[in-house]
């Protein structure tokens, strides 16, 4: 039997400051969308250090992440599933800071109002993560875990 799902990994960042959240503008199928800076974890790399890389990719800023915001997962038509992982911290500007991911159209800070009402949405999980934190969930940072290498044999894994 050979039904496992199989699943994309992502991570994403909201970032606040005096009430206002960093989104990233980006184009999903010929349309400007809203996202909070994401992205796909890459091999051999853990949860953290891929938000702080997507961050400073698509932000060109320096991401301190404070705590986790849990997981949601979205199936796609056709049957893809992504599994993204969201935290919460800041951000600072790098004393050299690089240039930004040129998929990134442009940075926008906006009230939650605002990026929920006047944009549309890379997908509903910009909604989903912003609502939980604004309901105030602030999970400890180790409670999404860590890369674990060298596992058990698949019949001794939990």
């Amino acid at each position: 039997m050979n039904d496992r799902l199989r699943c994309h990994i992502t991570v994403a960042a909201v970032i606040e400051d005096r009430g206002r959240f960093l989104f990233v503008e980006e184009e999903d199928a010929g349309r400007c969308v809203l996202n909070q800076p994401a992205g796909h974890l890459d091999p051999d790399e853990d949860l953290l250090g891929a938000v702080c890389r997507e961050v400073r990719e698509e932000t060109a800023l320096d991401f301190a992440p404070q705590y986790s915001l849990g997981c949601d997962l979205l199936r796609l038509a056709g049957g893809a599933v992504i599994l993204r992982v969201a935290f919460s911290g800041s951000v600072t500007t790098p004393a050299r800071p690089p240039e930004r991911d040129p998929a990134i159209l442009a940075n926008h800070w906006l009230d939650a109002a605002t990026a929920l009402n006047d944009w549309p949405l890379r997908s509903p999980l910009v909604a989903r993560t912003l609502r939980r934190w604004e309901s105030g969930l602030r999970l400890p940072l180790e409670s999404a875990g860590e890369l674990v290498d060298n596992l058990p044999s698949p019949s001794r894994a939990g």
